[in-house]
């Protein structure tokens, strides 16, 4: 009864421990929070076509919020943990969430994981009738032959911790977060269409939270919407 997608986020998230080479101990002994991003759930929907939504343990394998549950309750992790659900944007608000919940001291460590599995095609089949997905099958981003995106699946998992602390305790450091933030795009021509000039002051806003000059970023990855 248990979602794939909480099998999947439970083991790639104690592959990320692993890596990190923190001691579950040490994690139970301190706050640790677990954020989760996550907006599929096929798998329930497979549930109630197979009429198995009364089994014991199908409200909690099908649920959202016990994605990021199952990781605190299976490491007895007792810091904030929660599923987030923002589409497409799911795991980067994810990262969002555990970087000010690490500032506000609400956890030590914070463990990140985004996790998407397709169970059902009934999601690409809307999708397409909305016009969403690319007919063939390719992504053409800021370019003259876009015609749609196209799904994908796969899990990544992440160890926060606040800088300090992890040069106090010696960790490996693969890489900073100098600043994170969200916004929304309010009213566009449609609800699912984005706003450049609201994603635009938010990267701003962004740089100038921490003294950071644009021209000196040398990578951007965007995502390039098909909605």
């Amino acid at each position: 009864a248990m979602d794939p997608q909480q099998r999947i986020a439970l083991q790639v998230v104690y592959e990320a421990i692993q890596d990190s080479r923190l001691r579950i101990a040490d994690l139970q002994a301190q706050k640790t929070g677990v954020f989760v991003g996550v907006s599929v759930s096929d798998y329930g929907g497979l549930q109630r076509l197979r009429k198995t939504t009364n089994e014991i343990y199908a409200g909690t394998g099908a649920a959202l919020s016990i994605v990021a549950n199952r990781i605190s309750h299976r490491f007895n992790l007792s810091g904030p943990s929660y599923s987030v659900d923002t589409a497409c944007s799911s795991s980067l608000v994810a990262v969002d969430q555990a970087c000010m919940n690490l500032l506000s001291g609400e956890c030590a460590t914070a463990l990140v994981c985004g996790v998407n599995v397709f169970a059902d095609p009934a999601g690409f089949v809307a999708f397409s009738k909305a016009g969403m997905l690319s007919e063939t099958g390719t992504i053409s981003t800021f370019d003259s032959r876009a015609n749609g995106y196209v799904r994908g699946e796969g899990c990544g998992a992440i160890v926060l911790k606040r800088l300090s602390d992890a040069e106090r305790d010696g960790n490996d450091i693969y890489a900073v977060v100098r600043s994170t933030g969200i916004n929304q795009d309010g009213q566009t021509p449609t609800l699912t269409a984005p706003n450049p000039a609201r994603q635009v002051l938010l990267l701003r806003q962004l740089c100038e939270k921490v003294g950071l000059d644009a021209s000196s970023v040398d990578y951007v990855e965007t995502h390039g919407t098909g909605t």
